[in-house]
């Protein structure tokens, strides 16, 4: 079975930045913040760090803290005792423990609950805490590496996060570039997940992208990162047959079909009863619709085009237009 990872590829200015960050930042024993969207290969970079530490032969141990609910959060982290809470039969031993020694990754941070970020900077100060239903203090020697593809700082700002956790936090931050400021790296990218799927599926070569491909490979904007081009990428050869034939088709949407069940209808608008402007009614909509696409796309005006349908140039046209280009 091939293991389900993105590769460190790339040769852009942006990536080669941030790999020698991350070389810079790897010897030093503190913690640090891996930042980017999703599907830029945030556990990838903390791997990275923690092989090129000093703490390279002990336990890497890693949590998604979104993948556990808030209750069951705390025991998983810091462990527990027998009889701390209902279906505790036994002692068990939480993350920070198995890790010791090591490292600790810790994605989607900001979705811990103020009472966990407490304990887990305390840690980072003293290196110390209590296992759930225990009055003893275990100590521990552990590098944490948090990750998170939301802006940590604005939550601190917001009261939703804590700053003094945050601060301890970023002794360094590095900050992943999207696929989209990596155009340089789309293609070797792509080429390493052609290569890789045809070898799993037993084929002797890969043909290579036609060259419309290769320029649908490049527009695309990516909203999914390297983990959606890698999707993309192992569908189009799997569904690729003529394997001694460049690949002339690509699918970037699975769901696209003609028999694609159709959504639950939206409530008819309101149509206003003339008299009224119809150029300026029009310029509202227009001016209503890009900043809604703006909204669903984070502010990407590359995702909020092609939401409209429309090419780069033209949004940013309307963009202009309202005001809006400022974004």
């Amino acid at each position: 079975m091939i293991r389900d990872e993105q590769p460190v590829i790339g040769e852009s200015p942006a990536f080669l930045e941030m790999l020698d960050q991350v070389s810079r930042a790897a010897p030093m024993d503190r913690p640090l913040l891996i930042v980017g969207e999703r599907g830029t290969g945030k556990e990838l970079v903390a791997e990275r760090i923690h092989f090129l530490s000093p703490r390279w032969d002990q336990p890497l141990v890693k949590l998604n803290c979104a993948a556990i609910s808030e209750s069951l959060l705390e025991s998983e982290l810091f462990g527990h005792e027998a009889g701390s809470f209902t279906d505790a039969t036994q002692r068990r031993l939480g993350r920070f423990e198995t890790a010791h020694g090591g490292s600790l990754f810790l994605d989607e941070l900001a979705n811990t609950t103020p009472a966990v970020q407490e304990k887990i900077l305390r840690v980072i100060e003293y290196g110390q805490f209590e296992r759930l239903g225990s009055s003893r203090t275990t100590t521990v020697d552990v590098r944490l590496i948090g990750a998170a593809n939301v802006d940590l700082a604005a939550l601190a700002e917001q009261g939703r996060f804590r700053s003094d956790l945050l601060d301890r936090l970023a002794f360094d931050v590095i900050t992943l570039p999207p696929l989209r400021a990596r155009r340089e790296d789309i293609l070797p990218l792509a080429e390493h997940f052609a290569m890789r799927m045809s070898r799993e599926l037993g084929r002797s070569l890969f043909a290579g992208f036609d060259p419309a491909i290769t320029a649908r490979l490049l527009d695309h904007p990516w909203p999914g990162n390297v983990r959606e081009l890698k999707n993309v990428v192992e569908r189009t050869i799997y569904r690729h047959e003529a394997a001694d034939e460049p690949v002339s088709d690509i699918v970037l949407d699975p769901f696209d079909s003609p028999w694609r069940p159709a959504s639950q209808t939206a409530p008819k608008a309101q149509i206003p009863d003339p008299p009224l402007d119809l150029r300026d009614h029009l310029n509202q909509q227009e001016k209503a619709l890009a900043q809604r696409a703006l909204d669903l796309s984070r502010g990407h005006q590359g995702q909020a085009a092609e939401l409209l349908g429309l090419t780069y140039d033209q949004l940013r046209g309307i963009l202009r237009k309202h005001g809006l280009a400022g974004r």
